[in-house]
C-alpha cells in the first residue's frame, strides 16, 4: 500500500518489468552480434580487405598486363609489384598436347613449363621488379614470342 525506499514496499509489477527490460537488453544484444558477423561476413566476401593480390583463375597471382594470341592459343602475363607470371592456354582443351611457356627476366635466366598437357602449361613466375621479362608460348604447332614486354 504505502511504498518505501528499500524495496520492501514495492509493488508486483516492478520485478516484472525488469524482467521484461532483461530479454529485450538481452534481445538487442544477439541482435546486434548476429548483425554484427554478417556485416564483417559481407565485408569480407566483397573483398574490402585486399591482404594479398588477386588471384587469376590460372594460377598467377597479380593483374593481367598482356594477352599474347596465337593460332593454337594464347600466353597470359600476370604482374605483381615485384613478380611476373605466364601460362598458356591452348584455345581447344580436352585432348593432351605439346605446350610450353617460358618468362625470362632481363639479365636473368629461362624458367620454362613444357609437356603434354590438356588444358594449360605453367604458371611460371619470375622475380621482376623493375626489370622487362621476354615471354615464349607454345600449343601443338602454333607459337608466341613476346620480346621485351613490362619494362
Amino acid at each position: 500500500m504505502f511504498e518505501t525506499w528499500g524495496g520492501a514496499g514495492r509493488a508486483r509489477g516492478d520485478s516484472t518489468v525488469r524482467t521484461a527490460r532483461r530479454a529485450r537488453s538481452r534481445a538487442r544484444r544477439t541482435a546486434l552480434r548476429v548483425w554484427g558477423v554478417l556485416a564483417v561476413g559481407l565485408f569480407l566476401a566483397v573483398g574490402a580487405l585486399p591482404a594479398e593480390p588477386a588471384q587469376a583463375a590460372f594460377g598467377c597471382a597479380g593483374r593481367l598486363m598482356k594477352t599474347l594470341p596465337f593460332s593454337t592459343g594464347e600466353v597470359r602475363v600476370y604482374k605483381t609489384r615485384t613478380h611476373a607470371c605466364a601460362v598458356t592456354l591452348a584455345k581447344r582443351p580436352g585432348r593432351p598436347q605439346y605446350m610450353m611457356v617460358s618468362i625470362q627476366p632481363r639479365g636473368g635466366v629461362p624458367v620454362p613449363d613444357s609437356g603434354m598437357f590438356s588444358r594449360q602449361a605453367g604458371p611460371v613466375s619470375v622475380s621482376a621488379l623493375s626489370r622487362c621479362v621476354f615471354v615464349r608460348g607454345r600449343v601443338g604447332s602454333g607459337s608466341v614470342s613476346s620480346g621485351w614486354i613490362l619494362c
